[in-house]
């Protein structure tokens, strides 16, 4: 095999940032869904997904790929896994109970895994010579036997990136149609709407669609896999973004702590008065007890903040300082005591654990229970057969 001069240009550092960016953000979201909002495993597993193929992406347009032969096309089928981990974090993000059929999503990334077997067997000779066809670089051929060589029995791969169109497309449309349904069943539009977490699904399905286009005009303007490098690029734009959105909304960079100090002086520096503070504290509670709030399942420390019209940071300070709680503790120091009262009524009686959780907003039973258990000491079930 021929050596093969590295293509180590602007482009390939932006690509090689952002799967730095891409690993990192996946870490963090798949970490913190086991304790905090556990939509967001779908939300890690996609920028997983995205980062995998910007990995491969990079090792081709580098031409490190002729290097890493065994790692050819390694993410080929993922390509159709992307769309369905949206599809299921937008659904979990909106509240929806996880469906018993879900597991038809992953019926196609599946099938075209056990299928790329065939082309993962073939020998790294036969790998070298679809790289140069599929990447364009400026070498020769290696002479193999491909009456020996099966990688494509049915012909299908050929089709990769009409099929992945075609399965991105319609996930997109079916996106587009939920998050439309929300935002009409709470009688606003989605393009207005003020729900912070409508506006926020609403950003991520648009810049998947944007995606979408830029996969259709990349496919059609470039032989092979040639300009993949630029979609590879806007994707590291996109994961810069949110990684700065992250940062952004991080309470870290609002406390007063310096490099390596345990976060000992948390709001030292707020500028909030004690009738700053008084005034929030009762906006809070009014928005709790008196327009239910907690019962919401979009619930959120931010989307509180921005009904009530105050900062995050300030209504976390408020919360923590003169509440003596977390935001999650708050909400499910209402929502239990609200269920309580339901589970020792007559109506309660009738009602399943599933059906009292979501009415008093958790989005699940065993999130439910947990945090019942965890303030009464007993299980909903137990609580109402004692009361």
């Amino acid at each position: 095999m021929m050596s093969v001069e590295l293509r180590l240009d602007i482009s390939a550092f932006i690509i090689l940032v952002g799967i730095v960016l891409g690993f990192l953000l996946s870490y963090f979201f798949i970490q913190k869904s086991f304790k905090h909002n556990k939509a967001n495993i779908f939300l890690g597993l996609l920028l997983l997904t995205f980062t995998l193929n910007m990995l491969e992406g990079w090792l081709n347009y580098t031409g490190l790929i002729f290097r890493a032969l065994h790692l050819t096309n390694f993410s080929e089928p993922t390509n159709f896994i992307i769309a369905p981990l949206l599809y299921l974090f937008v659904s979990r993000q909106l509240a929806e109970k996880p469906s018993k059929n879900e597991w038809i999503h992953y019926i196609p990334f599946v099938l075209w895994l056990l299928y790329c077997v065939f082309f993962f067997k073939q020998s790294a000779d036969f790998k070298y010579n679809s790289n140069i066809y599929a990447l364009g670089f400026d070498l020769n051929p290696l002479e193999i036997d491909y009456s020996k060589a099966n990688d494509n029995p049915f012909g299908i791969r050929s089709y990769v990136n009409e099929l992945t169109i075609l399965h991105i497309t319609i996930y997109s449309l079916f996106l587009l149609r939920k998050i439309v349904r929300k935002s009409k069943s709470l009688g606003e539009s989605i393009f207005t709407t003020s729900n912070h977490t409508l506006k926020s699904l609403r950003s991520s399905v648009f810049h998947f669609i944007a995606l979408l286009v830029l996969l259709i005009i990349v496919k059609a303007t470039f032989k092979n896999d040639f300009g993949d490098y630029i979609l590879y690029i806007y994707l590291s734009f996109i994961l810069l973004l949110t990684m700065f959105q992250v940062m952004n909304s991080s309470l870290y960079f609002e406390e007063s702590s310096s490099f390596l100090e345990f976060p000992t002086l948390k709001y030292q520096k707020s500028s909030l008065t004690k009738k700053d503070k008084k005034s929030i504290a009762e906006k809070v509670k009014m928005k709790m007890e008196k327009e239910y709030y907690y019962k919401s399942n979009l619930a959120s420390l931010s989307d509180l903040a921005f009904h009530i019209n105050e900062s995050s940071h300030h209504v976390s300070q408020v919360i923590n300082e003169e509440l003596k709680l977390s935001f999650f503790e708050l909400l499910a120091k209402y929502r239990i005591e609200e269920a309580k009262i339901i589970l020792a009524s007559v109506e309660g009686k009738k009602l399943t654990i599933e059906e009292i959780a979501e009415r008093v907003g958790y989005n699940s039973k065993s999130a439910f229970n947990t945090s019942f258990k965890k303030l009464t000491n007993t299980t909903p079930s137990s609580y109402r057969k004692a009361n």
